[in-house]
């Protein structure tokens, strides 16, 4: 009995496993990375097996030529794209944070494959418009794979550029020492060195101690750090001061912008590279944007801006408490992640994407620096060197470590190469790809499901006097984003929110405090169509009167628009009011 309890059991639990599934028409593996070429090749494979919901678009051309390419995820069925509230979805604008882009595919992919089949799922496709591009930087992609690199190189976008000044662009960059696809560690011999071959592992080095023996002697190394795999191609004698590329993207968004002497890597002004631009020029097309993830790494951050202290009053206070809520939100579904802001808790950044975003655009945005090194021990602390030698031995079987090989070096005679390849740091081991970018990605589709959701709440109707009626209306937000945010409100970013009524004539209109106030402020002009900057705040309604003209019966309608919101509209006749049940007015489900 016991026996068949336990077969029971496991088919039981077999069953649940196979719910869990994504019935993909696209087999994509999400314990690998693939290179700029693969993630346009997935691009392309899901908007063809999924037509009735994706597309791709071409947004524009990168600095050497690559298209630039977008995917747009909507149910044209429930409506017109443009009337949902939208999220915009990125990764990769810094090209060696690899994962970012593999987050983002993996969003469509689920989204596409979950449709019909997972209800949460099919509901957010449903009444939202999902705009995603994976590759913001798809040179720099191509040559992070392509070539040798350290896990930080390539960084930046591939458009050639003089770091070093010397009126020669991209002329002193790393060699690749000893052919083994990878910019490692050199180490010179030194008889005074601080650096010895680790005994029990030849291809680790280990630091000497700079104490002195009790004798008041001390050891030294036999080697030095000489910094990374290169030599002095220019003759200036220096090494690696002028690879490819050499700027960031990341500083070049209008918002918060500096100049190269205060930022550097910030570009001759905003939106000067070919690759900003498309994603600019895309987004200001859009007016229904509502929220917006960027995909970075490494470190385990929920970020927000601003970016530098100065800007904080860029961020008002109802925004800000969004704000927490949803980090907090993501902090409880991403072990080991940390909500932060991005001048006081990390560092200053001039005109970074997500500042504009949030600044120039209004829109609720938030950084995610995918992977923490705390996973590795499942502790919630950083391992330290032995418990990383130890794991990268036994658990990647040293598969991210280049052997200690000699060379010969122009300047110092024979070194050393090898040490951790560009695969060793700031990404997940195969085995545990997918469940970061599953986390992430659930993490932005709360962020996604926080985008407004309006409804009407309440209309009454009450006679004055023959013929005049009193039409007390109230709309609810069920959702963590307002309509309107307070910082679009402040800088006349959008439109405002408008609520009409039309079928009668309005004499009179304005908005109240509370459903229950007795008297309004009119509105002085259009008073059938009243305005609201601060549209309708998260979880919580507004109210508005008017007074009109019309017979009993007569049927009236009210329209709520809003650039963020799905528009929505009620039909009521003068003498009745609604809702006529409590389920008529029921909020929608949250999470």
């Amino acid at each position: 009995m016991r026996a068949l309890a336990a077969v029971a059991a496991l088919a039981l639990a077999g069953t649940c496993a196979a719910q869990q599934q994504i019935p993909s028409k696209v087999d994509l593996r999400f314990n690998r990375f693939v290179d700029t070429d693969g993630i346009c090749d997935q691009m392309f494979r899901l908007a063809e097996a999924y037509p009735e919901l994706c597309r791709v678009e071409r947004i524009g051309t990168s600095s050497l030529g690559r298209p630039m390419l977008a995917m747009v995820i909507a149910n044209p069925r429930t409506g017109d794209e443009r009337d949902k509230p939208a999220i915009y979805i990125d990764g990769s604008i810094h090209a060696n944070e690899i994962q970012a882009s593999e987050t983002v595919t993996y969003t469509a992919w689920y989204l596409l494959g979950a449709y019909g089949t997972v209800p949460r799922i099919t509901e957010l496709v449903d009444r939202c418009v999902f705009l995603l591009v994976p590759l913001v930087n798809p040179d720099g992609r191509a040559t992070w794979f392509a070539d040798a690199h350290t896990p930080h190189s390539a960084r930046t976008g591939q458009q050639p550029t003089d770091d070093d000044g010397d009126g020669t662009d991209d002329e002193d960059g790393p060699d690749d020492l000893d052919g083994d696809g990878h910019i490692t560690m050199m180490w010179r011999r030194d008889p005074f060195g601080t650096h010895r071959r680790d005994p029990r592992d030849p291809d680790r080095m280990e630091r000497v101690s700079p104490e002195p023996r009790a004798d008041g002697t001390r050891e030294y190394g036999e080697w030095s750090m000489a910094g990374q795999e290169g030599v002095d191609n220019d003759g200036d004698g220096r090494i690696n001061e002028d690879g490819p590329g050499g700027y960031d993207m990341n500083r070049n968004f209008p918002s918060g912008w500096e100049p190269e002497n205060v930022q550097g890597g910030a570009g001759a002004y905003p939106l000067c590279y070919p690759e900003t631009r498309a994603v600019a020029d895309w987004l200001l097309a859009k007016p229904n944007l509502a929220a917006a993830q960027c995909y970075h790494n490494t470190g385990g951050m929920i970020l927000r801006g601003p970016g530098a202290p100065f800007r904080d009053k860029d961020y008002p206070g109802e925004d800000a408490a969004t704000y927490r809520r949803i980090q907090d939100t993501g902090a409880a579904m991403l072990p080991f992640y940390r909500p932060m802001v991005i001048h006081k808790d990390l560092y200053t950044v001039h005109g970074g994407a997500v500042n504009w975003l949030a600044e120039g655009l209004g829109v609720i945005s938030l950084t995610n620096e995918l992977w923490t090194e705390k996973r590795l021990m499942q502790d919630g602390q950083d391992p330290s060197d032995e418990e990383r030698r130890l794991w990268e031995r036994r658990m990647l079987f040293d598969q991210t470590k280049s052997p200690m090989k000699e060379v010969q070096h122009p300047e110092h005679g024979t070194v050393l190469v090898g040490g951790g390849t560009k695969f060793s740091a700031r990404i997940p081991p195969p085995f545990m790809v997918e469940e970061e970018l599953h986390r992430n990605f659930a993490f932005t589709m709360y962020h996604a499901d926080q985008m407004p959701l309006l409804r009407f709440e309440s209309a009454e109707t009450k006679e004055l006097s023959p013929g005049l009626w009193e039409v007390t209306v109230t709309v609810a937000n069920d959702r963590l984003i307002p309509s309107r945010t307070a910082r679009a409100a402040d800088r006349g970013i959008g439109l405002d929110d408008v609520l009409e009524l039309t079928g009668a004539t309005v004499v009179a209109g304005g908005p109240l405090g509370r459903r229950t106030d007795r008297t309004f402020e009119p509105q002085a002009f259009r008073p059938h169509a009243l305005r609201f900057p601060g549209g309708v705040p998260g979880q919580s309604s507004i109210a508005a009167r008017f007074l009109a003209e019309g017979a009993k019966g007569t049927k009236v309608t009210l329209r709520h628009s809003a650039q963020k919101a799905r528009d929505i509209e009620l039909a009521v006749a003068l003498g009745d009011r609604w809702p006529a049940s409590a389920a008529d007015a029921a909020p929608a489900k949250a999470p």
